[in-house]
């Protein structure tokens, strides 16, 4: 017989057999006469129908063109399944309707996750049709099997936390990495400390290197977040410890108070003073009392109640006295600045014997792009190692209004080197405005500087020239000037 008979001989028996297979059958033809789907011949009447199983449509495979379009038709459906995992206990399983049972396959998910292939083929493996996974939301493990069965990622705002707590679950490191990069292009000052906690807790330091740079950055705008007072005190305590915080301490300190009030009522404690420092604990310990002015000190941790009375009138002292008593708590200055420290030096050459008398030495200067003033760097002793006292200041010139300044001490070792004078908090300078640099010295005589220069040039690879111009100030400056005198050195960041 020619073929194109025998063809249509089979196309017409096929027909034929879907024809009389009943009611229920589904198949069809393409207008080709292809065969789409069929279902199995009806047995013989011999008593009352049971019902048809569900099969799947007759050679989906060839309708796809790749594996991965194979695999990606398998999702979450019954068709060659042959595990089901059931989600959602509780108020979320009542909300939806009850449990929700996802099908899979065991040979994708092994195939894609170390933790599904121990499960189903490990020494301990289940033989159970249904695991259920009380622990899971079902939104997330949704979304880990879409990964698993396609590499198409389907994370939110809603569901990226729960999908990187279930991808490290069963181990899909990619995944994880995924939701790691939608946190990372979300991540703002206002969620920074919410991040901050689930990236210590997932162990992402990536991410938890990321928030915290954020606050940094934005420290004022993060603490003053909702937030913030839902951290736990080990992270409240990782940020307290940092040196790169951009707000005043004194601000800081009422964040932290806003903090223990919040944990008193996690812990169900009365909100009492002994109670917010009990909840502290060694965050206290981190707060920089002494990069407060006394204003600030007396205005608000004086009369927090957080303090003994014995800490209060030390710090006191420390702000009012010279020596200054030692106290418990870090003066180390919070610099928010990035980049590298520069450092200029006006003089050309150091001599001996520059005394003091309780005057303090000043110069002016201007500079010709906005950088931040974080120290001095003066001259010491010429009898050999010596303490002095010293206060350092800058004022603006014309309005005659102090920007910075710091009670302080240095040591010296009796060399004609500079000793580093630090500022409490980065002092903004702005470009062509005048300002005075002051430090009034209290100690033996020094060395100081002579052959000064009136213009500076600091030139980086990275940057752009910063350029200061240095005028005499008139009036009782202790004999400083342009040409010779204390201040040799201004440390900054550009």
């Amino acid at each position: 017989m020619p073929l194109e008979k025998t063809s249509q001989k089979l196309l017409t028996l096929e027909m034929e057999e879907c024809r009389f297979s009943g009611p229920s059958s589904k198949c069809y033809f393409s207008e080709k006469g292809e065969r789409r789907s069929r279902a199995p011949r009806a047995a013989a009447p011999l008593g009352p129908l049971l019902p048809l199983q569900r099969e799947p449509l007759y050679n989906w495979q060839a309708t796809k063109a790749s594996l991965k379009e194979r695999f990606a038709f398998l999702f979450n459906s019954e068709l060659l399944s042959d595990v089901r995992f059931v989600l959602g206990k509780g108020r979320s399983a009542a909300a939806a309707g009850g449990p929700q049972r996802i099908p899979a396959h065991r040979f994708v998910l092994a195939a894609g996750s170390a933790v599904f292939d121990a499960m189903f083929n490990g020494g301990m493996a289940t033989t159970s049709a249904e695991i259920e996974l009380p622990d899971v939301e079902p939104a997330a493990f949704l979304a880990l099997l879409r990964f698993l069965y396609s590499d198409e990622v389907q994370i939110g705002p809603e569901t990226v936390m729960t999908t990187l707590y279930t991808a490290k679950k069963y181990a899909v490191p990619a995944l994880e990495a995924h939701c790691v990069e939608f946190l990372t292009k979300h991540l703002r000052a206002d969620n920074a400390f919410m991040l901050l906690t689930q990236a210590r807790l997932f162990d992402e330091p990536q991410l938890a290197s990321l928030c915290l740079d954020t606050i940094d950055k934005s420290t004022v705008d993060a603490i003053s977040a909702e937030g913030f007072t839902d951290i736990d005190i080990d992270t409240l305590c990782a940020v307290l410890e940092r040196d790169t915080l951009s707000i005043r301490e004194s601000r800081l300190f009422g964040a932290v108070v806003r903090w223990a009030e919040a944990e008193c009522q996690r812990q169900q404690l009365p909100v009492t003073f002994a109670n917010k420092q009990k909840v502290l604990g060694k965050a206290l310990s981190l707060i920089r009392f002494p990069l407060m002015t006394i204003e600030e000190f007396a205005a608000g941790p004086a009369q927090s109640g957080i303090l003994s009375d014995r800490e209060v009138v030390n710090l006191f002292l420390h702000f009012t006295v010279n020596p200054k008593p030692r106290v418990e708590y870090i003066d180390r200055p919070r610099c928010c600045l990035r980049g590298k420290e520069c450092c200029i030096n006006r003089f050309q050459q150091v001599e001996s014997r520059w005394g003091y008398s309780g005057t303090s030495d000043r110069i002016r200067f201007t500079v010709n792009r906005r950088i931040s003033i974080v120290g001095f760097g003066l001259y010491g002793s010429i009898h050999g190692p010596t303490d002095y006292q010293v206060n350092i200041q800058i004022i603006e010139y014309e309005k005659k209004q102090t920007l910075g300044q710091n009670d302080t001490g240095f040591s010296c070792d009796g060399t004609a080197n500079t000793f580093r004078v630090m500022f409490k908090e980065p002092i903004e300078i702005l470009p062509n405005i005048c300002y005075t640099a002051c430090a009034t010295l209290k100690g033996p005589d020094s060395h100081y500087g002579t052959k000064g220069l009136k213009k500076v040039v600091h030139e980086t690879p990275a940057a752009s020239k910063t350029v200061f111009f240095f005028f005499s100030s008139p009036g009782n400056n202790n004999g400083t000037s342009i040409e010779d005198g204390q201040i040799p050195e201004i440390i900054f960041y550009t």
